[in-house]
């Protein structure tokens, strides 16, 4: 019987983090607001077969991705035998899962590295002290946005939606947002996310005022119990430094003692953007979470 592929709701989100929480690795790409907001932009479906919930892109061309469940509690040839639609290629699959198949298919699967699609993962507390000589440029921006500004950073809530999505737009205007597809594409999450900021389980998020002005942003969602992930970050570049501020206060915020327990701090992928992998690398990650596509060569 084949998938029953249909529209990632809402009032999905429960059900899909049921299987989420039994992955053994849980990458930036398959957290709920991730897949949720960003679903019209790919045309993404998902689909529950027996352990597991899959994903499916239609846009631009039609991919599977990795499935959300406990990897190692299914008997896999015969689990690809019952869906043989699956007997295809796969994208954005987690290394563990990767490497579990190659073991268990051998020469059936071909496993290739996906450079662009790899999480950056920080050491929480780094990003919320800026401690070291590796992070002195940081904090001289930072110094100087504490100078030059009288500045407030509240926790993001239903009361700064509004001024969010103001900055949002402005900032869209000025990087011409609707002559670049994938800007446009997240313009359209965000909006999405923000006017469904108090439905959505797990989400957080922090904004930097000046004079009742909101001048930056960030979203993220927490992964896991010792982990969160930034999914949207913005600043208005008329205030120097800025992007250093959102970035520390939102991780000093976050690991503060009234937290749970936040070790970890995943910032995405740069999707080959030299500039995007630039900024990312000059926070010195403390590692990755790499992702492969996956062809089966089932005959």
């Amino acid at each position: 019987m084949p998938l029953d592929f249909k529209p990632i709701e809402l009032s999905d989100q429960q059900l899909y983090q049921s299987y989420l929480s039994q992955c053994p690795l849980v990458t930036s790409d398959y957290s709920f607001v991730n897949v949720w907001s960003w679903a019209p932009a790919y045309d993404l479906a998902w689909a529950q077969a027996d352990e597991f919930i899959w994903l499916r892109q239609n846009r631009p061309s039609l991919q599977y991705w990795a499935p959300m469940g406990n990897w190692h509690a299914v008997d896999w040839p015969g689990y690809f035998n019952r869906f043989p639609e699956l007997k295809s290629s796969m994208i954005r699959v987690p290394e563990p899962l990767a490497r579990l198949w190659e073991t268990v298919f051998g020469e059936i699967v071909s496993v290739s590295p996906d450079r662009d699609q790899v999480d950056y993962i920080y050491d929480a507390g780094e990003l919320s002290t800026l401690k070291g000589n590796r992070f002195h440029k940081k904090r001289n921006l930072l110094y100087q946005f504490h100078k030059k500004y009288d500045y407030q950073y509240v926790e993001m809530s239903t009361a700064y939606v509004e001024g969010a999505m103001a900055m949002q737009n402005n900032w869209c205007t000025w990087r011409e947002c609707d002559s670049d597809v994938q800007l446009a594409n997240e313009n359209k999450a965000i909006a999405k996310v923000l006017s469904s900021w108090e439905e959505l389980d797990g989400i957080i998020g922090g904004c930097i005022l000046v004079k009742d002005t909101m001048v930056a942003y960030t979203i993220g969602e927490r992964l896991g119990e010792d982990a969160l992930v930034v999914h949207f970050e913005k600043g208005s570049t008329d205030y120097k430094g800025v992007y250093q501020a959102v970035n520390q206060m939102f991780a000093e915020h976050e690991t503060s003692e009234l937290k749970n327990g936040i070790k970890w701090i995943n910032r995405e992928q740069d999707l080959g953007d030299a500039g995007l992998r630039r900024a990312k690398e000059s926070y010195h990650p403390v590692g990755f979470l790499k992702k492969y596509r996956v062809d089966m060569n089932f005959s």
